[in-house]
Parts: structure tokens; sequence; C-alpha cells
């Protein structure tokens, strides 16, 4: 991970957050795509691919809680740290800043309940 002027810089491969970890920040993409991923032991599932212009980790920055995905570099990718004290500030001076924020996380909230209705179909279509 190289520090640049604007944001850290993160070459293919690396981790950007570790499911598990506690997180106590979010990110914005400045440049590249990054995977997000569900690990269960030794497995790995893709739940998403995020580009630039996206935010990742924001729930960091209402709840102290594990990073409930890891996220990882897919080729170069330059992100920005944003801590809670630094959004706080940012709202203020920009209030449309919270309402682009809730209205992503309720479209990534949509998509997963789409998800998880698609699978509750299919695993009843098996057992019927």
């Amino acid at each position: 991970m190289n520090t640049g002027a604007l944001g850290k810089v993160y070459h293919h491969g690396e981790i950007i957050i570790r499911q598990g970890d506690i997180g106590d920040c979010m990110y914005v993409i400045q440049e590249g795509q990054v995977e997000v991923i569900a690990e269960q032991g030794d497995r790995e599932v893709q739940l998403a691919v995020r580009g630039k212009g996206e935010l990742l980790g924001e729930m960091a920055i209402f709840e102290k809680e594990r990073r409930s995905a890891t996220v990882r570099a897919i080729g170069t990718v330059r992100l920005l740290t944003v801590d809670e004290k630094n959004f706080i500030r940012r709202v203020h001076e920009d209030p449309s800043l919270a309402y682009r924020m809730v209205e992503m996380m309720s479209h990534r909230i949509r998509e997963l309940s789409t998800e998880v209705a698609r699978l509750k179909f299919e695993g009843s279509a098996d057992r019927g």
C-alpha cells in the first residue's frame, strides 16, 4: 500500500478491508475497482464489484461493528479514507451528501432484498 497525494493506492489482490475486523472509517473509490467477498472458512463468494465514485465500508461510520465482508483490489485502486469526524464535517458543509449516502444505501438494501428473495425461491423450488 502506497500513500499518494490523494488517497491511498492498493495493488491487485491487496486486502483493503478484512471481514471480521472492527471498522472505524469508510472509503471512496477514486480510481479502479474492488471486489467485495464473503468468507467462510476457506471458501469465498464474490458479492459485488464496486468502482469509481462508490463507497465501501460505510456502515462503520454509523456502527462500530465487525466488517461484514472482505474487500480486495482488482488491479490498481486509489481510495480516499473518511472517518466519522471527517464525514460529519463534510455533511455540515454539504447536507446533500447525507441524502446521497442514504440513497446509495437504500439501493444496496433493495439489491440484497431481491437476492435474498431469489435464493429463498430457489430453495423452496428445490424442496418442492
